[in-house]
């Protein structure tokens, strides 16, 4: 399992995104936050609200989770992945059950 965790602009991005990995089981939960972002841009320092999406997926999923992302948003933005060593017996099961088992879909098609 590895957490994906990605930058947009609003919780409504978020939610849409969101929704369309959880359809193509890119995704076996997410969650999003209000987060504010500080960032240096074109010689100024500059504050503006963002949304985090964390994404709990599979390593392998991550090129197809980062295609679908582009498919909702234009920008350029924050897609990290973020390795999890070590998850609980009931969390892995059930995201090898909906991410690998029968009737998943990993290529998400």
């Amino acid at each position: 399992m590895v957490i994906l965790y990605i930058t947009l602009n609003t919780d409504e991005e978020a939610r849409r995104v969101s929704r369309a990995l959880l359809e193509k089981r890119l995704a076996v939960c997410t969650n999003w936050f209000p987060i504010t972002c500080a960032y240096r841009w074109k010689g100024d320092i500059v504050e503006e609200p963002e949304t985090v999406l964390v994404v709990k997926t599979l390593p392998e999923l991550y090129d197809a989770v980062t295609e679908e992302v582009k498919q909702h948003i234009s920008y350029t933005n924050f897609i990290a992945q973020i390795e999890v060593p070590r998850i609980n017996n009931e969390f892995a099961n059930w995201l090898e059950e909906e991410l690998c088992g029968e009737g998943s879909n990993s290529s998400g098609n």
